[in-house]
């Protein structure tokens, strides 16, 4: 019996187009740093996977301080990408994959499509990673918007990338600055996504009355955690019923999960595994609550895999 099989077998184990979970809870990119730094703080080998710092083509000091608030619903960042960018990654921690005891997922970012067939490239010679995701949320240089704007970006750079990726899987991190994310998701599907994230921060602003300055130096950035968390599912709901399961894409939740509650309405939307991200600043061990959390609940359920809740619930 493979890995994948025995592992997709259990309450808890989760198969996204045979890249195999122990379970389904998995510490989302930018939060966990460049790979198993938060090996420190929880065992890694008790949660479904790990996804590395976004990686750029060349390297990124990132956005000058503060570039990272507490706010009342969650958390403000504008990291700005900061990483050591495709050279160095490869050559001072990629080889440090085979050693992390959980499944790892690379994450590319970039400002234009040779960035992340570059990214791509590198991500191509590294043992040990099955899947990688490819972050649609970045700036497009050349068009102005983020690639995940629109469908016909969305569709040519997942077309550029897929070549460089033949031998893995690729997830599509999709963005919810758009207007119809479902045809984002389909465009990335048609193009040859074999999983989707859902989705990303939403723009926001924190300003100080008392200096009546923004708080972040970038002035405006991403909110993340519980405050978008009903929205992150309302949108895998919708991309689930209109295109995953139609095409038997699994989705990754992604939006403010912080206990096993969050996750399972991700589960019932439609998504096999979620994403933990502002969660592991206030608790970094929370994931393995989460993930005790949901093998319960499918205990209590009365099924025998979480497969069996995904897209379940009982609505028109």
């Amino acid at each position: 019996m493979s890995e994948t099989t025995a592992l997709s077998g259990t309450a808890a184990g989760v198969d996204l187009a045979g890249v195999a979970l122990r379970n389904p809870v998995i510490l989302a990119s930018g939060t966990a740093g460049y790979l198993d730094e938060m090996g420190e703080a929880l065992d890694l080998s008790r949660i479904g996977g790990v996804v590395t710092k976004s990686i750029t083509a060349r390297p990124r000091p990132g956005n000058k301080t503060w570039r990272i608030i507490e706010c009342r619903g969650g958390m403000l960042n504008a990291i700005g990408l900061a990483n050591v960018g495709a050279e160095e990654f490869e050559r001072s921690i990629a080889p440090r994959v085979p050693s992390v005891p959980t499944t790892v997922i690379g994450s590319i970012a970039g400002f234009s499509v040779e960035d992340y067939t570059t990214v791509a490239a590198m991500w191509a010679g590294v043992d040990g990673v099955e899947l990688v995701e490819l972050n649609l949320s970045c700036p497009n240089v050349h068009g102005g918007l983020e690639f995940g704007a629109n469908p016909d970006a969305a569709r040519s750079l997942v077309s550029a990338v897929r070549p460089m990726l033949a031998e893995k899987k690729i997830s599509v991190k999709l963005s919810p600055r758009t207007h119809d994310i479902v045809a984002v998701a389909r465009a990335c599907v048609e193009a040859g996504a074999d999983v989707l994230t859902i989705g990303n921060t939403y723009p926001a602003m924190a300003i100080d009355v008392e200096t009546r300055k923004p708080r972040l130096s970038r002035v405006t950035g991403g909110l993340s955690g519980p405050a978008i968390h009903p929205i992150a599912v309302k949108l895998v709901y919708e991309v689930h019923r209109a295109v995953a399961r139609e095409t038997n894409t699994p989705i990754i939740g992604v939006g403010g999960v912080t206990t096993w509650r969050d996750a399972a309405e991700f589960i019932l939307a439609g998504a096999s595994a979620v994403q933990m991200g502002a969660a592991l600043f206030a608790d970094p061990r929370s994931p393995l609550k989460v993930a005790a959390g949901l093998e319960k609940w499918v205990r209590r359920q009365g099924c025998a895999s979480i497969a069996e809740l995904i897209g379940k619930v009982d609505a028109p």
